[in-house]
Order: C-alpha cells, then structure tokens, then sequence
C-alpha cells in the first residue's frame, strides 16, 4: 500500500460511500446515532469544500469537508484516512490543499474540533489550542461508532 497512488481531488462524496469509509477510520465514532442516516447524505452534499483522497482502485482511503467563508477561516468538520493507509500523509497533503482552496495561509486561519489522539498531528502542522471558542449545543448525542 505504500507504493499506491494516492490522487486527492475536490469531489462530492456519496452518502453511502463515505459511510463505508466511516467504518474503516477513527470518524465512525464522532457523529451522534440520532438520524444519522438521514444527516449524512445533508452533510456531504452541502459542506464548502469537500476533498477525497482515493487509491489506485478508486478505494476512498481519506476525506476532509470544511467550511469556509473563502475571506477569513476555514473549519475543518471532518478530516480522516482508512486504517490501512495512515501515516502516508494523506491527511497533511488535504489540510494543506483545503487550506489552498480557502483562500491561502496569508489571509485564512483554520479551526476545528480535535479528538484527543490527534492533537499532536495538528500540533505538527502549527496549530494551537484554542480558548476563545464558544458553543451552543443543545443537540440529541448518542454516542456511538459506525459499523
């Protein structure tokens, strides 16, 4: 797997493909269980910038969606790579062409939620905590992983 190709592109991911690739990544766990079903296909088609990275069989090995003003920030919701293809760099090459796309490093600042294992990841990209960040969350939250 090393070898493969790896080609990312700005592409809309369908509901049920990036559901299968839910399951072989550590994002299956972070969406609650509540209509989950009826919120992915909504939240694929709609984010700003949508980026999958995909092997040479077409296999989607990783995908970032975010946010984005194209002016000012850019929020990164989801950001993942299959199991089998971590440490390639698949992840640091999509935050960087997200950060691209955005509007570049001179006029863009770059937010997101990190889960607690991969703090140093975004750490070696640069990025800082945060403490001026605010939420209102008053949302249904099972927790649960996609399987």
């Amino acid at each position: 797997m090393k070898n493969e190709e790896i080609k990312i592109c700005e592409e809309r991911i369908s509901a049920e493909e990036y559901i299968e690739f839910l399951k072989r990544t550590d994002l299956g766990s972070q969406y609650p269980k509540e209509r989950f079903y009826e919120r992915i296909p909504k939240l694929v088609n709609t984010v700003t910038i949508s980026l999958v990275a995909r092997n040479e069989e077409g296999l989607v090995v990783g995908v970032l969606f975010a946010l984005t003003d194209y002016c000012y920030w850019l929020y990164i919701t989801d950001l993942g790579v299959d199991r089998d293809y971590e440490r390639q760099g698949i992840a640091t090459k999509m935050m960087k062409l997200a950060h691209e796309l955005a509007g570049g490093k001179k006029d863009i600042a770059v937010y997101l939620i990190a889960n607690e294992e991969a703090i140093p990841f975004y750490e070696k990209l640069g990025m800082k905590h945060a403490d001026e960040v605010m939420k209102y969350n008053h949302i249904d939250w099972t927790e649960w992983t996609v399987e």
